[in-house]
């Protein structure tokens, strides 16, 4: 399903509606491949997974935003990227963050300095830190889990 309105222009969001999930079991490699060394093969298959199972914990809290924007990109997190996110998790250090400020969302890192001042801080040195003053509507919408990217273009 997906939702339009202004607070959706960052965003293609996805919402899950739990007793729609199907259950669709993939093969897992049985060993690590290595992006290193060439490691011999193994050509077995040690079992299935569900990426339902995989990627999301709280299926009732649980959607897929697809990214728009390079705040993030030299954490990993590229425009056009597919983002799991969870709105029942609890952010810890480091976490990437789905914010809504001021009407608009955002993906962020969060950072309090020693006056107790929050910042909204990206990993792009051409943004700027966003710092959360009085007065601002502000909300952590979600933590992502889980990033998904097309690498065969």
């Amino acid at each position: 399903m997906v939702q339009k309105s202004r607070f959706f222009d960052f965003f293609s969001v996805h919402d899950f509606d739990d007793e729609k999930l199907s259950v669709m079991y993939l093969p897992l490699f049985g060993s690590r491949v290595s992006a290193g060394f060439v490691s011999p093969a193994s050509d077995y298959i040690e079992e299935r997974i569900d990426l339902n199972r995989y990627l999301i914990r709280n299926p009732n809290a649980t959607f897929f935003a697809k990214v728009r924007g390079t705040s993030l990109e030299n954490a990993g997190v590229w425009d056009g990227d597919l983002i799991v996110v969870d709105r029942s998790l609890v952010p810890k250090k480091d976490s990437i963050l789905m914010c809504i400020v001021d009407g608009e969302f955002t993906l962020k890192f969060m950072r309090k300095d020693a006056d107790g001042k929050t910042f909204l801080v990206p990993a792009n040195p051409a943004f700027k830190e966003i710092q959360i003053q009085e007065g601002m509507d502000f909300e952590i919408w979600g933590v992502v889990l889980h990033l998904i990217r097309n690498v065969y273009k």
